[in-house]
This record gives structure tokens, sequence and C-alpha cells, in this order.
């Protein structure tokens, strides 16, 4: 196995490489995304994604999980590099780093790469802005099979350090489109697609509703909805009941009712 590469130095190019990659400017030049986590990084190799760069902290704990992946970043001509925790921490921005991080090539983001009959569900949401739901609607995805989340209009960036750890490796496992409105909803006319949005204009009960696949459930911004031209277009608009004070649900969990809710009905 060839050796690795020891880094000693915060001014190392390569560590000012990966400290870029926590900036959404840098990340989208270079087109590359830092995940960090045996087990996230594990789910990715389970998925047939393995990082370009694998980053292992010195004097971690041994592995078996570890060893596997590192021979699966070798075979494909990755590098593997070691780094002392101090400076893995400087890399991920967090006190108490995981011990492993990797560089993954940002995905295919573009509509024509989904294939709609894949799946019964997939989740949509537009102009979300924090990171952590982002991430919670890709796990949503993940558990019910989805095919994928399309991000329309203005969301928080999928591939932030924050949201790729709040997916918990559903970054791997789901499809991930980004569009405009204009552009998403001329590509899903022109095919197969129901198009169900949470709405409070004239909706049915989520429960009573008739979801056919392939179903697209839609969630808008965390504090304004959908637009209102949004739900126009939609094929249906449904509610959740809200029996306390509280006029909303947080998007994601939303997001994860409706989807369990129409897998209930499409199986």
């Amino acid at each position: 196995m060839p050796e690795r590469r020891h880094i000693t130095g915060f001014s190392n190019p390569l560590v000012k490489f990966l400290r870029s990659l926590r900036d959404k400017k840098y990340r989208k030049r270079e087109r590359r995304f830092l995940a960090e986590g045996l087990r996230l990084l594990t789910d990715a190799r389970e998925s047939g994604i393995v990082p370009e760069i694998l980053v292992m902290a010195t004097g971690r704990e041994a592995h078996p999980l570890l060893d596997s992946l590192e021979r699966a970043v070798i075979a494909a001509g990755g590098d593997v590099v070691e780094m002392d925790l101090e400076i893995l921490a400087k890399v991920t921005g967090k006190d108490n780093p995981q011990a492993v991080a990797g560089v993954f090539t940002e995905f295919d983001t573009s509509l024509s790469a989904l294939d709609r009959q894949a799946a019964p569900i997939w989740l949509v949401a537009q102009a979300l802005r924090d990171p952590g739901n982002l991430g919670t609607m890709l796990r949503t995805g993940d558990a019910v099979g989805a095919g994928g989340l399309i991000l329309l209009d203005d969301c928080a960036d999928p591939f932030s350090v924050e949201a790729v750890r709040a997916s918990m490796g559903a970054i791997f496992t789901q499809k991930l489109a980004l569009a405009r409105w204009d552009e998403f909803i001329g590509w899903l006319r022109a095919g197969d697609g129901q198009l169900v949005a949470a709405s409070l204009r004239d909706p049915l009960d989520y429960r009573q509703a008739p979801y056919a696949a392939p179903c697209f459930l839609m969630v808008g911004n965390e504090s304004q909805g959908l637009p209102e031209e949004y739900e126009a277009a939609c094929d249906l608009r449904v509610t959740i009941p809200m029996l306390g004070r509280a006029d909303s649900l947080n998007a994601s969990v939303a997001g994860a009712v409706l989807a369990y809710e129409a897998l209930a009905h499409l199986r």
C-alpha cells in the first residue's frame, strides 16, 4: 500500500485548500466539498462514492471500516493524508473534530440527471435557508425511499459542511437537483408527476389526499412558506392539522410527515 502523506504545519497548501472548502465561493470554484466522520464516509463508500482525498488524524484508533475506506481511496487513485488533530480541527472548523474527513467531487445537480420513475416519492423544497433543515430533508428522503431532493430558488448550499453533516450520509444516497421554479415546473410537466404542496390555501386534509406516483411533495421557506403562484400550480394542496398554538410545523418536519403519509397511500 502506498505511503500516506504526513502534514505537520498549518501553512501547508493542502491545509489551506481544505479549509477553503468551508467557504461556498471556493466550493463552487473547485466543485469540491468536505465531509467528515467515519460513518458518513463509510455510507459514501457503500453507495459507490469514495473521496478524492482522505484525511486522517495522526494517532487515531484503528478501525476495520477505516482500513476498507483507505484501500478504496487508493484503489480509485485518491490521496491519503495524515495530520495532527489540531490541524484537522482548523480544517473542519470544529473544536472536537472527527478523526476522519474526505474531499468529494460535487454531484451533477441538474434536473436532467433525475429519473422521475426511479421512486414513488420525491421531496421538493423552495427557498430553504437552514442547512440543518436541508440535511434533515435528505435524511427523510433516505428513510422513506424517496428518489431525492429538489431544491428550488435560493436555498442553503447542500454541500456546506453543516448540511452534509446534518444529512448523516444521505447526501450520498439521495439524488440532488438545484433549479429555479420556472425550470422545475417546465421539467415536471414534460412527464409524469403529481405536485403536492403543504399549504393553507383551500387544502385537503393530508390524510385524505389522493396521492399518485411519482409524487413530488413540496414545502416552502421556513418563515414565508410557498409563494401563491407556486401553490396555484400544484395538483394538490394539503394541510397538516395543528392542535396547539403553533400555526405551522418546521419545514423539514412537515416534509417528513407528508412523506410518510404519501408512502402509506402509495404502497
